[in-house]
């Protein structure tokens, strides 16, 4: 209990803090804040063919200096405790920050018992989430099935998210959804399924990779939008592949105040584990350069 001493020390502290908090920048004022990260996709050969370990990627992203880790769920070996708490331990003695799971989903289901399965689905991996600490999910919208209109398709997907993120607002999971093809192959499509879910907890997890004609454009306009980032090194335009212009791409996100991770998903020629350290030498430079 406060006497009367520690109560006449804390009123005096008032102004100095209120001085303070009116000090302290805003929402609009703060500027961006972009850190490096690894997406587990990157070491899909090596994780399929379990010559490396998830516990192996929270090693390696500590050895690079890398602050976060996007786990890719497909080669988890099961969802149990036994499995996932050993490996939140070790990121956290590693000082490493799970920040986002990756899943596959398919909401354009065209029965309202499929995708109620894709709902109950995405509450199971909220769950999975939630045990490791990641805050965010990583989801597709679908492909747009034969005989059924896009917008159709696009009322689907919003149907699902809307039901997905009332229960992940109580997880404090947001749900990231993906330019990855199909429903979500142009980003007007996808900011306007985001824009009518109307969520907090929704938002669009941006591959800066996935877009296929006026691919720099297509990603600016969705930056506001961006809840999590995975970025190539490459990119298509117009049928042709070609380097991705990383430094004109990551100022994008630092003139726009991006706050948050930028993982690499590396899908090229060149083996992950010789090419990853490279490279996230190189995004980690940039992300820095582009900070505020």
């Amino acid at each position: 209990m406060l006497n009367r001493r520690d109560l006449l020390k804390s009123a005096a502290a008032l102004p100095a803090a209120a001085a303070f908090a009116s000090q302290a920048p805003g929402p609009a004022q703060l500027k961006a804040r972009i850190r490096p990260a690894i997406c587990a996709y990157s070491f899909r050969k090596e994780l399929e063919s379990k010559t490396m370990s998830y516990a192996d990627l929270v090693r390696l992203a500590a050895g690079l200096n890398v602050d976060g880790l996007d786990l890719t769920v497909y080669w988890f070996p099961d969802t149990t405790d036994a499995f996932l708490m050993p490996l939140k331990r070790l990121a956290y003695r590693h000082n490493i920050d799970i920040y986002s799971i990756s899943v596959r989903t398919e909401m354009t289901r065209e029965t309202p018992e499929l995708r109620a399965k894709e709902v109950e689905g995405i509450r199971e991996w909220v769950d999975v989430a939630s045990k490791l600490g990641a805050r965010h999910i990583r989801v597709f919208g679908g492909r747009v099935p034969k005989g059924v209109t896009e917008d159709q398709a696009a009322d689907w997907v919003v149907e699902v998210l809307k039901r997905s993120a009332e229960y992940a607002a109580q997880k404090g999971v947001v749900l990231g959804l993906e330019n990855h093809g199909g429903i979500t192959e142009h980003s007007s499509r996808v900011l306007d399924m985001i824009k009518r879910v109307d969520s907090p907890w929704v938002g669009m997890n941006l591959d800066t990779g996935n877009f296929r004609t006026d691919v720099y454009n297509q990603i600016e306009r969705c930056i506001p939008h961006a809840v999590a980032v995975q970025v190539k090194v490459e990119i298509t335009e117009d049928g042709k592949r070609q380097p991705s212009d990383w430094d004109r791409v990551i100022s994008m996100f630092g003139k726009a105040n991006y706050r948050g991770y930028m993982a690499l998903e590396y899908e090229s020629s060149e083996p992950a584990p010789t090419a990853v350290p490279k490279l996230i030498h190189r995004l980690g430079a940039l992300c820095s350069k582009y900070s505020g």
